[in-house]
């Protein structure tokens, strides 16, 4: 017989075991316990899937929204303050009310120019005005597909407060609005990553782009030691052969952060050296500077573009910017615990290459007082310590669907009978890698090709072939090629699509 403290000892064991068998198998648990139907359920509340949502219950439908992290609204909301569309005309429905919103909020018809808690303001009052509480911090965690059926889908949260929380989605039709594409990808629908080559589709600027944007003067020296291929490449150049114009490769363009900086003294916060500062980083900075003359950061080493109220969008500009070029082509297929330390370390390199500019004695007097006006705004991103959260995820996996978007539709060679939305950008590929050409350090893959007119999307591209899934819409991740992309991922017309792939689910 067990004296009582053997007992009581026996009995702690026990608890603990069960404990750590619940623990372990609490997803299975749950998932018998929360389950919810909708008739659409929309993966990504990103500018797209809130005006996918938002158009959805308009037009009487119940409505499920899933976002993965805790960042509502994408891009819009993520610094992009200046809007890249080329030609407004092609912007309609709420999409174009959505602009009129933030124009009403600077006392505008509308406005294309905003800070980001503005964007916020205004997408947190679409979905009040529907009653839709997205689902924030739940992540995909499984998919049940039949034939070319998408079931339903577990999602997990990963949040502290709901740690290991697990509903199971049951929809009629399924929108994938991430920039990654990955409900899109778990329902087995094929895709691609990379850059086609011009041969593929017939185009002329898809695949290995070696042009003159964005790139270093003839002259720049790549090595440690200058002149001495022995010691080495500096930071951020590839040893890799270069391949010939427009050959295709997994290769993607580079991600960054739009950048909300502040020169008002009484909203700003010093930018202060991130903790694994490394000046090395900045070698070839210093080489570009001293390449030739530079006095000013805009539009030489960053575009500054002007937000109201002394804010700013800040983008990539010349050689090395802001664009951490190759440090991102893990990112599509990655992780979610790796696409987080790919975030960090674009994070850390925009804050130490902002510091660098500011405080190494190398960079010219009249640079480092430029650069000490801007800091990080007060009244922005109080979450997330003043710093946007949401990495330019420029181009990740692509669909390959009913009908693939090319340059010969981007240039009017080739019109679509079905057109769901208008796009209207010159076809844009930032850089895709940093290399040697002919003992020179050369950015590779920038493209920057326009002056045509809107053109028509097809439906199509937004529908996965009909033999591998009846009831999945994707507009982010559509299906087109790289350079087509380049003129199509701009932040209204993904609102746009939204609203059309919106639409087209209901109607089924």
């Amino acid at each position: 017989m067990l004296s009582v403290s053997n007992y009581v000892r026996k009995a702690i064991r026990i608890m603990l075991l069960l404990f750590f068998i619940s623990d372990h198998f609490v997803i299975g648990q749950t998932q018998s316990q929360a389950r919810i139907k909708a008739d659409i359920c929309i993966y990504g509340a990103t500018s797209s899937g809130i005006i996918a949502a938002v158009t959805a219950h308009r037009l009487g439908k119940s409505v499920i929204l899933i976002e993965p992290s805790s960042h509502l609204g994408g891009m819009s909301t993520g610094g992009l303050g200046q809007t890249d569309i080329g030609n407004k005309i092609a912007i309609t429905g709420i999409a174009r009310d959505f602009y009129k919103r933030i124009g009403k909020h600077y006392g505008k018809p509308e406005q294309w120019t905003f800070e980001p808690h503005v964007a916020t303001e205004v997408f947190i009052q679409y979905l009040k005005e529907e009653k839709i509480n997205p689902m924030m911090n739940y992540e995909l965690h499984h998919l049940d597909k039949v034939d070319d059926h998408i079931q339903s889908i577990t999602i997990v949260s990963s949040s502290i407060e709901k740690k290991r929380d697990v509903k199971n989605i049951d929809a009629t039709v399924f929108i994938d609005c991430t920039y990654e594409g990955d409900l899109m990808a778990a329902a087995g629908v094929s895709y691609t990553v990379g850059r086609e080559s011009n041969a593929q589709y017939t185009e002329t600027y898809n695949g290995i782009q070696l042009r003159d944007k964005h790139q270093f003067i003839d002259g720049v020296d790549p090595y440690k030691i200058k002149g001495d291929p022995s010691s080495g490449l500096i930071w951020g150049i590839n040893n890799d052969v270069l391949l010939t114009q427009g050959s295709g490769d997994s290769r993607i363009q580079a991600y960054n952060f739009r950048l909300c900086l502040t020169d008002n003294p009484s909203n700003r916060l010093s930018i202060l050296k991130p903790k694994d500062y490394d000046p090395a980083m900045f070698e070839l900075l210093l080489r570009q500077i001293q390449s030739r003359t530079i006095d000013s950061l805009n539009w030489q080493l960053m575009h500054i573009a002007p937000m109201p109220n002394h804010k700013t969008d800040i983008n990539n500009c010349g050689g090395f910017s802001s664009d951490m070029i190759g440090m991102n082509y893990d990112y599509p297929e990655a992780s979610i615990s790796k696409r987080k330390e790919i975030i960090q370390t674009h994070k850390n390199y925009t804050l130490s290459w902002l510091y660098f500019l500011g405080h190494d004695q190398s960079v010219p007097e009249k640079l480092r007082k430029e650069m000490l006006q801007w800091g990080l705004p007060k009244d922005e991103y109080k979450n997330t310590g003043h710093f946007t959260p949401q990495l330019y995820i420029r181009e990740a996996r692509r669909m390959i669907g009913e009908y693939v978007m090319t340059q010969h539709n981007c240039v009017g060679a080739e019109v679509v009978p079905d057109g769901i939305g208008m796009a209207a950008y010159t076809m844009d590929s930032h850089n895709c890698q940093r290399t040697v050409v002919n003992g020179m350090v050369k950015n590779e893959g920038d493209v920057q090709v326009g002056g045509f007119g809107p053109y028509p999307i097809s439906y199509r591209s937004l529908t996965p072939k009909i033999d591998q899934c009846t009831n999945l819409l994707v507009p982010v991740c559509l299906s087109s090629t790289h350079i087509a992309y380049g003129s199509i991922r701009m932040e209204p017309v993904f609102m746009i699509l939204g609203q059309s792939a919106a639409t087209a689910a209901a109607l089924a």
